[in-house]
């Protein structure tokens, strides 16, 4: 059924396409296609390592969110809100423009990494949060009564039955920040909205310029929302 749509939806593009009055040339995407492949290249790497400083963030906010100490959950909880509460557009400009050059370190990559870290973080506390909270209290006591330490109940009987149900989630999340990554482009990180924005302004082949950015985009985005969509069905049957 979706094949059928996405082939009716690309038909339908296509003939909207044929009614413009536009010298197609699509030899420029070929002419460019190294700025692609940095940029997708570039895309990835910002990605996986966006996801997994995030993750770690996002492990220790959540057990920090579901603490007994007091600072620790608030703390947590001020980092959630100001990283979720504030624009990314606007957190990159600040670790860019204000923290590395405070530090001076001037990586656009680095720096868009941990800015897309650091704001995935924020999101994947309270996926890990909500996990947590979602195991049923009478686990916790029954390992409580077999002697185990709290530190020890969460390590060997919450965390990971918790862990298994956010794995969807934070596939989720990942999808996010590969789209989230075109903000990077404002930093002139080069990855693909920066190479497509360079190609139009070389070539100003507007069209050629984008329309490949969006395929490359579905290309990378597509396979993990299925497989979202398959954890989570799968979640639903276990």
């Amino acid at each position: 059924m979706r094949l059928l749509i996405g082939c009716t939806a690309g038909a339908g593009i296509y003939f909207s396409f044929g009614r413009i009055d536009y010298p197609w040339d699509w030899r420029v995407p070929w002419q460019y296609r190294q700025l692609f492949v940095t940029g997708f290249a570039n895309t990835m790497i910002i990605s996986i390592g966006a996801t997994v400083l995030g993750f770690c963030l996002g492990v220790v906010g959540g057990l920090a969110r579901v603490s007994k100490n007091l600072l620790a959950r608030e703390l947590a909880g001020f980092y959630v809100e100001l990283f979720r509460g504030t624009p990314l557009l606007v957190q990159i400009y600040i670790f860019y423009f204000c923290i590395a050059a405070a530090v001076r370190y001037d990586n656009p990559l680095v720096i868009g990494i941990v800015t897309l870290g650091f704001f995935s973080g924020g999101y994947i506390t309270e996926m890990v949060r909500a996990g947590i909270e979602s195991i049923d209290k009478g686990q916790v006591e029954a390992a409580k009564s077999t002697g185990l330490s709290d530190w020890l109940t969460m390590r060997y009987v919450v965390f990971p039955q918790a862990l298994r149900r956010i794995i969807p989630p934070v596939t989720g999340q990942f999808v996010s920040v590969i789209k989230d990554s075109s903000l990077l482009s404002v930093i002139s990180v080069r990855e693909l909205t920066k190479a497509s924005e360079i190609i139009n302004a070389t070539t100003y082949r507007t069209f050629e310029s984008y329309l490949p950015l969006a395929g490359l985009y579905l290309l990378l985005t597509y396979p993990l929302s299925y497989l979202t969509k398959r954890l989570e069905e799968k979640m639903k049957h276990e």
